[in-house]
């Protein structure tokens, strides 16, 4: 046994959304690890993606093209409203629709894909169904979803971190990671200070878009990511669709859900919501590309394609809209399937990476992890 060195750590977290904080947790509760550090370079826990997104919790019916993603999703939403039932909001009708002209799924092959992963559907009455177009709309199901409050998941993480011992670092950037004879060697920044040097045993790089950003001895991953810069648009729905959540498959595809975090709903639009999308790149920080862009709403080109389908969207107030990247894994745009990327690192041993499409994908990295040897350090 050897003294642990004040900046020496078991584990290093780098990326303070659902997921880095949720993978710190269990590091220190579930595998033993003492001495955890979560690095997150905004000034608060889960500000970026795991705040700004359509807030869904999945339950396989949006990826009828996808087997394993909606089997995995249908096995991971009761146990995602079972460990997270404070942040849970389902007090709303879920209604999915097929498009006459131009979907990729018929409504009988819906149906057939919704009995084939156990997924609860049922007819939408007569009053539903007047709130579409018949001429463009073949069928309107009732389905089971929810949404999730992302400020009620981050008072999560506060807490959790804070009982599990995990230190947090906010404003603080990691800039490089080097293999060594003691670990990893990271060295990171808080805002314009000079940097510091920590070694660690495990570094797990949760953070999104940016997985690709670091310097040193990583080369990146291996598996290809697309980058799309989306907008989100957060409206206030006209009376007869506040307690409703709405998404129209398979072409058109757009979707309007509750967004509980500002008690308004998101609608967004396969067309409009992506403004550009580019290939992964080291170097090309998307969040630089972010901050640069223009952020012009697309709102009202969303608002006019909806409302052809669902005409009561022409009456909703468009009062923000929420821009940031989305990632996701150049090998699953055929099918829209959203599997994690789990990757170790040979040239860094005890380097990882992760990345995960939807926010119920959490399991399916703890799973990874639970096959992993994972051990603290010892100290005298």
């Amino acid at each position: 046994m050897r003294e642990i060195l004040p900046d020496h750590f078991d584990a290093l977290v780098i990326g303070g959304g659902f997921y880095g904080a949720a993978i710190a947790i269990y590091l220190v509760e579930q595998r033993g690890l003492r001495r955890v550090l979560l690095v997150e370079k905004e000034a608060r826990l889960l500000t970026r993606a795991s705040y700004n997104n359509q807030a869904r919790v999945h339950n396989g019916y949006h990826y009828p093209r996808s087997f394993t993603t909606a089997f995995r999703s249908r096995v991971n939403f009761p146990r995602f409203l079972h460990d997270w039932p404070q942040a849970i909001k389902r007090d709303f009708t879920k209604l999915y629709a097929i498009a006459r002209n131009n979907s990729k799924v018929t409504a009988r092959q819906f149906r057939r894909f919704c009995a084939e992963i156990g997924a609860s559907l049922h007819p939408a009455d007569a009053s539903l169904r007047a709130l579409f177009e018949p001429r463009l709309i073949e069928d309107v199901f009732l389905a089971e979803e929810c949404v999730f409050d992302a400020t009620v998941l981050a008072r999560w993480a506060e807490t959790g971190l804070a009982q599990s011992g995990v230190q947090v670092r906010l404003d603080t950037r990691v800039q490089t990671v080097t293999a060594g004879n003691d670990g990893l060697a990271v060295t990171m920044s808080h805002r314009d200070t000079a940097t510091e040097t920590c070694v660690c045993r495990y570094v797990f790089n949760c953070t999104y878009s940016g997985l690709n950003q670091l310097s040193g001895d990583f080369n990146g991953t291996q598996t290809g990511l697309k980058h799309e810069l989306t907008e989100m648009a957060l409206m206030e729905m006209p009376a007869v669709l506040k307690d409703l959540g709405v998404t129209v498959m398979d072409g058109p595809f757009f979707s309007m859900m509750p967004f509980p975090a500002r008690g308004l709903h998101t609608l967004s639009h396969v067309r409009y919501t992506p403004h550009f999308s580019w290939q992964d790149e080291r170097g090309v920080d998307p969040y630089r590309k972010l901050a640069e862009y223009g952020c012009a709403s697309r709102v009202e080109r969303m608002r006019r394609d909806v409302g052809r389908y669902l005409p009561a969207v022409l009456n909703a107030r468009h009062v923000d809209s929420l821009f940031e990247i989305k990632t996701v894994l150049v090998k699953s745009e055929g099918d829209d399937g959203r599997p994690i990327l789990f990757e170790k690192h040979p040239e860094a041993p005890g380097f990882f990476s992760v990345l995960g499409g939807k926010i119920d994908n959490i399991y399916d990295v703890l799973t990874r992890l639970d096959e992993e040897s994972l051990a603290a350090e010892e100290e005298c």
